[in-house]
């Protein structure tokens, strides 16, 4: 039975990966930070067939014990401080956590057990002000906020520790994911959501910003696959994973209105103090390498996806009015 930690599992993706690891027979062990508030939500329904244990990004002991302990196979870094908004709030914090964090869980691996192998989460956010559309593993990077910047240096560190100490260490540059179990702060999830509480009565408007803002949206349940498929190769290689469409904010508010019979003209309101101080360009992924070497492909699609979403909070709010 392989091992593998998750850092991050307790967020959208690592809830996911863990099923993703438990249906093929892995020993998952799950890392989170000390915190009074650590919520299990994602992860209470396999929550008894995992192993959670304690390390922080923050702390290069706390890894070294992590490493040491359970000598993983593999281990897929999903912790960070995801938030692009919040990255101009915290810039610091977004470093340290998203970047350098990366460092010190390398520096942990090639001290204790250079065999294991490793995945870095990207993002398509690095891409920034886009150098060509669409964006491959060969696009050169522009990042357009501390997030991004942050992600690019994660990105290159992974490469340099691969090419420097032969380590198997890859990073998946994914671009945006999504599903019911996305955090709230999310653009899909704050439109999924306050579609359910306007369909329901509990809201009377939905306040967003850049509606001509252009994604690469699918859902994180087929990501994660990709993520797996990565460390299953021979040599490792990075790998751009998306759908290679585009749609904008505005397309997925119609979708998400009209499937419960509402024109969202008639609910959204755009207020100028959701817009970023600098958005990036038109970000949409050449997954051609994946499709051909890794043999992936999402399976649901854009429609699909969002109709889910939208179900699942529907739901979710039927309920807690009950």
């Amino acid at each position: 039975m392989s091992t593998a930690i998750i850092t991050g599992i307790t967020g959208q993706d690592g809830s996911y990966l863990a099923e993703c690891l438990l249906a093929k027979g892995y020993d998952v062990v799950g890392m989170v930070r000390r915190s009074s508030t650590v919520t299990f939500q994602r992860i209470k329904h396999i929550q008894d067939d995992i192993t959670i244990i304690q390390g922080d990004l923050h702390d290069q002991s706390s890894l070294v014990d992590v490493i040491e302990r359970y000598r993983p196979d593999e281990v897929y870094n999903l912790a960070a401080q995801s938030f692009v908004p919040t990255s101009w709030n915290q810039p610091v914090l977004t470093g340290e956590v998203t970047a350098l964090g990366v460092t010190r869980l390398l520096e942990a691996i090639r001290l204790i057990n250079p065999q294991t192998r490793f995945y870095q989460a990207s993002s398509s956010e690095m891409f920034g002000k886009v150098r060509e559309v669409p964006q491959s593993e060969s696009t050169p990077f522009y990042p357009r906020s501390p997030y991004g910047v942050a992600k690019v240096y994660a990105h290159w560190i992974t490469v340099n520790y691969r090419e420097s100490y032969d380590l198997y260490a890859v990073s998946g540059i994914l671009f945006n994911h999504e599903s019911p179990r996305r955090g709230l702060e999310f653009v899909t999830r704050k439109i999924s959501y306050g579609v359910a509480r306007i369909k329901l009565g509990l809201s009377k408007e939905l306040r967003l910003g850049n509606l001509e803002s252009r994604r690469d949206w699918g859902f994180a349940g087929d990501y994660v696959e990709a993520m797996r498929l990565m460390l299953q190769r021979g040599a490792p290689e990075d790998f751009v994973i998306g759908t290679g469409v585009t749609h904008s904010v505005r397309e997925l508010c119609e979708l998400a209105f009209s499937h419960v019979g509402l024109d969202y003209n008639d609910f959204v309101v755009q207020d100028p103090n959701f817009y970023r101080p600098a958005e990036v360009d038109l970000l949409v992924s050449d997954p051609s390498k994946a499709v051909k070497d890794l043999e992936w492909q999402p399976k649901i699609g854009f429609e699909e996806l969002i109709h889910m979403m939208v179900d699942e909070d529907l739901k979710r709010l039927a309920l807690e009015i009950d």
